[in-house]
């Protein structure tokens, strides 16, 4: 039989077995529900020094706290609790069990012998030889260890000759720590601290290390420093066994009105070029008053090789134009306005060089829209003064007013006309070798967008989906002026696409304006499923007709043909674990394909994934690019990726690696070749241990495999991380 007694039954119950005189001496026990304490067991035995034996799948419970244990003896008079035999103490969502367990109710102090903590935040557990309670949200564990990994298994542990586990502010600090796995000790730190969620604190990061062509074995020793909640920063020493000691400093910070973050990197003397190297970037954005912004990105390095020689990845080394700019915005009742200063710093490469782009000292754009009705107004205007030290120096006023009116507007037809007007006014300047007159250009710009949207229900292999039809027919005239005397400071022929096809102008920028009379021809095609509206395949189909010769070229001659190019696009999931996507651009009048891309996935669940891709582009381009991600044991797994021209006869871009994945911990030895200029790649060898829930040793390959392979997945047992940061 349960014997299920409060406070009260408690006293009566304890009074029969006691003498007389001694009942009237005890104190009444409080039976608010703060401190009300019920005691469950199968036998319940009071003595006379009026101490209560709970046996037998004992359990107290008081506030919020239970103690489950074989036996508890229980004191009302000064409420302290003894609890032997498979001890378990639950409060305040934390777990904590042992063979012996003492504590005060009152004071909530008390003491553990042999404790298990656990974790709820990332499953992960700690054992000591003793656990001192000091109250409900603060414990001290002596001799301790901590893992994540399932019990039974101590692959990898933190040893700590103290640990001090503070709820209130979720931090745990150790002393005397060092970190094992299988058994061999590689870290010891005498003091660190950790948070026990996914708050930032300060402390060394876990170091990465590995080694590349260009700069040997390499080792980086990051320190996070959370100066305050607004400001953080991070200094990390960099070894390269080749090259020095490089110095990477990486500051942020955030306000209610501004963020911005800093980066400065230096390596003095660098052991191979015999010269200081060093990098800056400053980011700034705030938000000023009525609308008013400002903005600041400039970036700067000491050579042109920088990025090639020092960056670990394709993104870094390829850098060629950094940007350098500030400015304001202003953004108020309907209108949007930027002022900038901007240029740029070209990294050259000596054997490909290329044409710096021109800087705008300043540049001035403004923009507004309305709708009045069924009508669209909206006005564009552009100032820019580009300034180039070897090119024809100039100012460009542009202004580019526009209306377009809803004839019909129905969820299956719509017909919009539009109207604009296009001016430009130049002044020429510094470098005019060729006595290039200042010219004024004036063109009206008309388009006519149009089109229509089909649906009918329909089975397709035993499921019901929704088909929808969806041609469109564009139309735009431009009239021709002669702009051959007319510089080009940052205009460019757009690629022909489907982007492409319903635009008024053929070109990026403002310098040219293409003649125009041609009307585009499209119709697309979905199949989406019927109860979520998911679309499951997507062909479009298009091609624009031309009634004149364009002769306002960049690229193309004039006279070209009145028929252009024509676009298909075939792409959607094939079946639950496959898709596709491609584009085809087919030259009629040459009767040869132009370009062409696909590719194709193949992911039958996480941690599987193939993918096969390849692009054409008549004489200028062929590759073919393979990656993937699979398991060939329960264990082991392999990624990869290789990016393969066949117009150079060379591998751009590969990579290859190996995961080794357990309950509690993951290795990942990974490779990558890259080209970083004309004439030079480079290869580096990286390896990771990530001990899950505590830290990752070793450089960090995971954005690397995401951006180089689709669908990748990163697999670990346990998907909660705490991120440890030790302290010296």
């Amino acid at each position: 039989m349960r014997f299920h007694l409060h406070p009260l039954i408690i006293f009566t119950v304890s009074g029969l077995l006691m003498s007389a005189s001694h009942v009237a001496a005890a104190e009444p026990l409080p039976t608010s529900d703060e401190t009300e304490v019920v005691l469950e067991a199968d036998s319940l035995v009071g003595q006379k020094n009026r101490q209560l034996e709970a046996k037998g799948d004992a359990t107290l419970r008081q506030d919020g706290k239970s103690i489950r244990a074989d036996r508890i003896l229980y004191t009302p008079s000064n409420r302290d609790v003894d609890a032997q035999g498979d001890v378990i103490l639950e409060q305040q969502n934390d777990r904590i069990s042992g063979p012996h367990l003492q504590m005060n109710l009152g004071t909530g102090q008390g003491k553990v012998d042999q404790p298990q903590f656990h974790f709820q935040e990332n499953n992960g557990r700690a054992a000591a030889y003793t656990m001192d309670i000091m109250d409900k949200q603060h414990y001290q564990l002596q001799d301790a260890t901590y893992t994540t990994c399932p019990a039974g298994n101590n692959d990898w542990q933190l040893n700590m000759d103290r640990l001090e586990i503070d709820r209130a502010d979720a931090v745990g600090t150790a002393h005397g720590t060092s970190v094992e796995f299988k058994g061999v000790p590689f870290l010891y730190t005498p003091w660190m601290n950790f948070p026990l969620n996914d708050h930032r604190k300060s402390g060394f990061l876990s170091p990465t290390y590995g080694s590349t062509s260009k700069g040997g074995m390499d080792l980086t020793i990051p320190y996070y420093w959370n100066i305050a909640p607004s400001l953080d920063a991070t200094i990390a020493p960099r070894f390269m066994l080749k090259r020095g000691v490089q110095l990477n400093n990486e500051f942020r910070y955030l306000g209610e009105s501004y963020n911005g973050e800093i980066h400065g990197d230096v390596l003095p003397n660098d052991q191979l070029t015999k010269r200081n190297r060093s990098h800056l970037s400053v980011r700034h954005a705030q938000n000023l008053w009525g609308g008013f912004s400002g903005f600041t990105n400039f970036n700067r390095v000491t050579d042109d090789a920088y990025f090639r020689d020092l960056g670990t990845a394709v993104n870094s080394s390829s850098q060629v134009n950094l940007l350098q700019e500030g400015g304001f915005n202003l953004n108020q009742s309907g209108w949007n306005s930027t002022v900038r200063v901007q240029r740029y710093q070209t990294l050259q490469d000596p054997v490909a060089p290329i044409v710096a782009p021109y800087a705008r000292m300043p540049q001035i754009t403004t923009s507004a829209a309305r709708v009045l009705g069924d009508a669209s107004l909206a006005m564009g205007g552009e100032y820019v003064e580009f300034s180039h030290p070897t090119l024809l120096n100039g100012k460009r006023l542009v202004l580019n007013p526009s209306a377009s009116y809803a004839l019909v507007n129905e969820p299956g037809f719509y017909v919009t006309p539009k109207v604009a007007l296009h001016s430009t006014h130049y002044n020429m300047g510094a470098n005019n070798l060729a006595a290039i007159p200042n010219a004024t250009r004036t063109l009206p710009l008309f388009s006519l967008d149009s089109g229509l949207s089909f649906e009918r229900d329909t089975e397709y292999f035993g499921g019901s989906y929704l088909q929808t039809l969806e041609p469109r027919a564009y139309y735009v005239y431009v009239p021709y002026r002669n702009q051959n005397n007319l510089p080009n400071f940052d205009t460019a022929q757009a690629d022909f696409s489907f982007t492409q096809m319903f635009t008024e102008n053929r070109f990026f920028g403002n310098d040219r304006v293409g003649d125009a009379n041609q009307v585009t021809l499209a119709t697309t095609s979905r199949v989406l499923t019927s109860d979520q509206g998911e679309e499951r395949f997507k062909v479009t189909l298009g091609e624009r007709f031309s009634f004149i010769s364009p002769q306002v070229n960049l690229l193309t001659p004039a006279g070209s043909s009145s028929k252009s190019d024509i676009l298909l696009a075939v792409g959607g999931r094939l079946s639950k674990t496959m898709s596709l996507d491609s584009e085809t651009d087919f030259d009629p009048n040459q009767s040869k394909t132009q370009r062409y891309g696909w590719i194709a996935h193949y992911k039958p669940e996480p941690g599987k994934t193939f993918n096969f891709g390849y692009r054409f582009q008549r004489n200028t381009v062929r590759q073919a690019d393979l990656s993937g991600q699979w398991p060939f044991s329960s264990r082991w797994g392999m990624v990869a990726r290789m990016n393969y021209s066949f117009q150079d006869k060379r591998i751009l871009d590969s990579i290859a690696g190996l995961e080794y994945n357990q309950s509690c911990w993951t290795l990942r030895f990974i490779a990558q070749h890259y080209t970083t200029s004309t004439l030079q790649s480079n290869t580096g060898f990286f390896v990771q241990l990530e001990l899950n829930g505590l830290m990752q040793v070793g450089s960090d390959p995971l954005t690397l495999l995401k951006q180089n392979v689709p669908g990748y997945t990163k697999m670990t047992s346990n998907s909660a991380q705490l991120s440890a940061q030790p302290t010296p």
